[in-house]
């Protein structure tokens, strides 16, 4: 099953492949040396000379998911199997960028899924928040993306996603708050339905495990 990118970065029809970029390398190098200029910066000065190339480089890596598909990703990773106990993976590392500043979201995803004949293999569901987190996002929609994904994908009895992150440009600019977390959720099936399902995916997600 192949997905592409709607408006909104829902991955949602049939198809594998994003038009090339109207935009060549040297276009975009040469508006990174236009920002040096605007913000009084030579870049030409020894430190700065191959910032725009760096810049591009670093852009390109932390944008990477629009150029995948769900289907690459998964490579066949989904299995039937006959149970209905809660699957979880918390605390998945996500780094991703604001769409309105272009700045760093740092934080941290929680997702479980009940069963429904199918699984998905586990480190999937962690490339599935990187995919979807190397995108210019908001959280909110960041969140929905995996949850939307996981549900298509597996058909499973509920989806349960928690992003708790912090954004730079809260942090750096504007308010300046240090400190500050956003936590973001979305509810699906018998997460959504049943509150004691749905406490249970909370409680496991605030207890640490320890490996000792």
């Amino acid at each position: 099953m192949n997905f592409s990118i709607s408006p909104d970065g829902i991955d949602a029809k049939p198809t594998l492949n994003r038009p090339p970029s109207p935009v060549s390398e040297a276009q975009m190098q040469e508006a990174v040396r236009t920002l040096l200029l605007g913000i009084g910066e030579d870049p030409d000065r020894e430190g700065l000379r191959d910032t725009p190339k760096r810049m591009v480089k670093a852009l390109r890596f932390l944008t990477s998911g629009y150029q995948q598909s769900l289907d690459e990703l998964l490579n066949g990773a989904i299995f039937e199997e006959n149970t209905n106990e809660m699957v979880l993976v918390r605390d998945i590392d996500l780094f991703s960028s604001c769409e309105h500043h272009i700045l760093p979201i740092l934080g941290r995803a929680h997702v479980a899924y009940i069963p429904n004949g199918k699984v998905i293999g586990l480190s999937k569901i962690a490339r599935i928040c990187e995919m979807y987190g190397r995108r210019l996002q908001v959280q909110e929609r960041l969140t929905q993306q995996i949850a939307d994904a996981l549900q298509g994908l597996l058909k499973p009895q509920g989806v349960a996603v928690v992003v708790e992150a912090t954004h730079m440009c809260m942090v750096m600019r504007g308010v300046q708050k240090p400190g500050s977390w956003t936590v973001t959720s979305s509810m699906q099936g018998v997460f959504a339905e049943d509150a004691r399902t749905r406490q249970e995916f909370m409680d496991l997600i605030r207890h640490h495990p320890s490996f000792h």
